[in-house]
């Protein structure tokens, strides 16, 4: 048994192997999935017919093959999946990948994008270490509290004037 590199815990013949044989992948998960395998494996070609055609820049083949010939993948984590489902139209997939090059260890995180194409999960766009969301929370100022900004007089002398 070859336990498949996306780290689902599955033999690769039952999980990442049809899809990149040609079967059609469920969720936009299991394309990422896939997609990671085949770059671990070495199988650019996979990687290129799973980009959506109307990409605004065309999947760079000799970009894709010094991943494979530079970096050494280490492992795949699922951080957060939105939609992508087996009747969703779009999805997004976010993902750390650990990997090792030229004697250092590195994480590739990203937000992908997917959406469907004839019917199949294709890959549109990511963004690179994105940003959490943030949460901004504002506490309620009494007139006559010390203002906010610092200047020492009174919010109702100040900024709520």
């Amino acid at each position: 048994m070859t336990h498949c590199p996306c780290g689902s815990g599955k033999d690769l013949a039952q999980c990442c192997g049809p899809l990149i044989e040609g079967a059609a992948a469920p969720t936009a998960e299991a394309l990422m999935r896939s997609r990671y395998t085949a770059f671990t494996l070495g199988n650019i070609d996979y990687i290129d017919s799973t980009h959506a055609s109307d990409m605004d820049e065309p999947f760079d083949r000799a970009e894709g093959q010094a991943m494979v010939d530079e970096f050494k993948w280490r492992g795949l984590e699922i951080v957060r999946v939105k939609d992508g489902g087996p009747t969703d139209q779009t999805g997004e997939v976010e993902f750390t990948a650990r990997f090792r090059r030229g004697g250092q260890m590195g994480l590739h995180h990203e937000r992908a994008t997917f959406k469907r194409e004839n019917g199949r999960w294709v890959y549109v766009d990511g963004e690179l270490n994105p940003k959490a969301a943030t949460v901004v929370r504002t506490a309620h100022v009494g007139r006559n509290d010390p203002c906010p900004c610092g200047s020492g007089k009174k919010y109702k002398k100040c900024c709520g004037a």
